[in-house]
């Protein structure tokens, strides 16, 4: 795994396969880099340089406690500019809102791929001292409950479906995760509504979501591509319930780039 140095100083691992045009994958809430693998893999089929990272406090990622979104956003540069400075984004989930948080803010990046972004605009927000509270839980050496508390008002999961997780094979791994709960939370929460400079982004926008998945993330995806002038949105049949099926999402952006 390849590093960059973030502007805070924190070490951000990443990985790179293939050749051709550079597009930097930005995975959601409890994903690491390996998560992005198969979608990885799916790109260089289609000629595309892919980049996964592990965002910070994940994985070969450092952490510095009190991060803030900007953070995340200089991350994201940071990557970009190790792999060369010129890179298209793919982020998906909260790794979308973190994509379109950070070209809002000037980071140099190409054409943009939003899948399933979680924004609210306003409607059943979780509550404003989420993120402090998911922070304490940490603090405390309470971190599977900050990732219960995060899947039940953070996500918005049904209570028998966080309980099944929990009693699951894949619990511990979440629980390494919890620090990044506060740092997910915090960034959906400032930008829950995208701000002006977000939605005025000047590089080509397309919002991808599943014909079936969350009611709540179809109503962001269609809502996001109604406030942003040019974005297209596209509908990728073979998305089901927040999974991007690899192979039909990198067709989708070799066929825009």
């Amino acid at each position: 795994m390849d590093t960059a140095t973030s502007a805070d100083g924190i070490t951000i691992g990443f990985d790179q396969v293939g050749e051709g045009p550079t597009i930097v994958i930005v995975g959601g809430a409890f994903s690491v880099a390996a998560d992005g693998g198969a979608l990885a893999s799916a790109l260089v089929d289609v000629g595309f340089r892919a980049v996964t990272f592990d965002r910070r406090a994940r994985g070969s990622s450092g952490d510095r406690r009190g991060s803030l979104p900007e953070d995340e956003a200089h991350d994201l540069a940071a990557v970009i500019d190790a792999v060369g400075g010129d890179a298209f984004v793919l982020g998906h989930s909260s790794g979308a809102v973190l994509a379109l948080f950070a070209a809002g803010r000037g980071v140099p990046i190409g054409s943009l791929f939003l899948s399933e972004p979680p924004f609210r605009f306003g409607t059943d927000e979780p509550a404003s001292d989420l993120a402090q509270r998911l922070q304490k839980l940490v603090d405390d050496g309470k971190s599977a409950e900050a990732v219960v508390t995060f899947q039940l008002e953070g996500v918005g999961l049904p209570p028998e479906m966080v309980e099944s997780i929990r009693q699951s094979e894949q619990f511990p791994a979440l629980v390494l995760l919890a620090q990044s709960t506060v740092y997910d939370a915090a960034l959906t929460a400032q930008v829950s509504t995208p701000t002006p400079e977000m939605l005025s982004v000047s590089q080509p926008v397309t919002i991808l979501r599943g014909e079936q998945t969350f009611p709540i993330l179809i109503t962001a995806a269609d809502r996001l591509a109604q406030e942003m002038p040019g974005a297209e949105l596209v509908i990728v049949p073979e998305s089901v319930m927040h999974r991007p099926d690899p192979s039909a999402t990198a067709r989708a952006v070799r066929e825009r780039v």
